[in-house]
């Protein structure tokens, strides 16, 4: 069971947690995971909630928003129902999955909350897109170079980063500049640009693999995956810092003050993966979280997974929880169903 995963975290990890004042989501493509990690008493807490093919997760204003393989779901935040869950008085939030929008298989690879609205990156079609009844989605902004929004998948558009006031969409990444279907992987290996969205310029291109754009503090962070490296983005003039190198193939991240935390994979020999800068590395890579303090680009904390998951896609933080809950679609079988997915949990109004 992916629930006794095997992991290895830094000692420091529950105290780093605290101090932070968060807890973490992060979902797993691979392994088809919702999990949340969080600290209860001093000690890690992980939840897991399954869900196929779990890709992009955000926060909403009211809980969570997260993608699948044909849908979006919206899954509310309730800290009353989370006393009562099991073991009681270990949770302060609940997130509980209530609806979902179906899309269809759309690759939505990130979720950001913007302008009063959920807004997707619709990696097929190679746009942003919304949600709005009766429609499966609604195609928005895409890349210049882009005709139309058919299905195609030609530049791999996968990143979004927001403006710090949440009002519009202001960078995207992206895997190589192609109007070809698939086009994007004649050039993975360094063929990656951020794009600002607003001017539809290119702000810097030549990177591997690009993922999670965010803005920061001011400051342009992007996630340089196939070479493992976190990267600090000139909004002038597109020069590029790296900020540090990272074991693993970095993708999904989110900020708080002055750490990140981000995720990596274990990539595989595949059409997709190989060829990468990545795979040169001598030492082993580690599919994970880690925590870096970005003013000194020095890793501080970590939790790896040494077995049952190779790959995570999508990181968000929970600002002021410190040990979330997540209730799926599952009802729990018998007493010794152990699938965290299996708590019956009702939210009802009070009498």
């Amino acid at each position: 069971m992916l629930s006794e995963a095997k992991e290895l975290h830094s000692s420091n990890l529950p105290e780093l947690l605290s101090r932070l004042k968060s807890s973490v989501v992060f979902s797993t493509y691979q392994a088809g995971q919702l999990i949340s990690l969080g600290q209860c008493n001093g000690a890690l807490s992980f939840g897991f909630t399954s869900f196929q093919q779990a890709m992009g997760v955000t926060r909403t204003p009211t809980g969570l928003a997260l993608a699948s393989k044909h849908e979006i779901w919206q899954l509310p935040g309730q800290t009353e129902i989370a006393a009562h869950i099991k073991p009681q008085g270990s949770h302060d939030i609940a997130f509980l999955t209530r609806s979902c929008h179906i899309t269809g298989p759309v690759m939505a690879h990130e979720l950001a909350w913007c302008s009063g609205q959920l807004l997707f990156v619709n990696t097929l079609c190679n746009c942003l897109a919304t949600l709005e009844s009766p429609w499966s989605f609604v195609p928005g902004w895409k890349p210049p170079f882009m005709e139309t929004t058919e299905p195609g998948d030609c530049c791999h558009l996968n990143g979004v980063a927001i403006a710090e006031d949440g009002s519009e969409p202001a960078y995207v990444t992206m895997h190589g500049i192609s109007s070809k279907e698939a086009g994007w992987r004649e050039q993975k290996a360094s063929g990656g640009a951020v794009m600002e969205v607003k001017t539809v310029e290119v702000l810097c291109k030549g990177l591997s693999m690009p993922h999670s754009p965010r803005l920061h503090r001011g400051e342009l962070y992007v996630l340089n995956s196939g070479k493992g490296q976190v990267l600090k983005v000139d909004r002038g003039n597109g020069e590029i810092e790296v900020v540090c190198e990272l074991p693993g193939f970095t993708r999904g991240m989110d900020l708080i003050g002055d750490t990140a935390v981000i995720g990596l994979s274990r990539i595989r020999e595949s059409a997709v993966f190989g060829g990468l800068p990545l795979q040169e590395r001598d030492k082993p890579l580690r599919c994970g979280l880690a925590f870096v303090d970005l003013s000194k680009g020095e890793l501080i904390g970590f939790c790896w997974f040494e077995s049952g998951i190779e790959e995570l896609f999508s990181v968000c933080l929970i600002p002021g929880f410190s040990n979330p809950a997540i209730i799926g679609m599952k009802a729990k079988a018998n007493e010794n169903d152990k699938d965290e997915n299996s708590q019956t949990v009702w939210a009802i109004p009070p009498p």
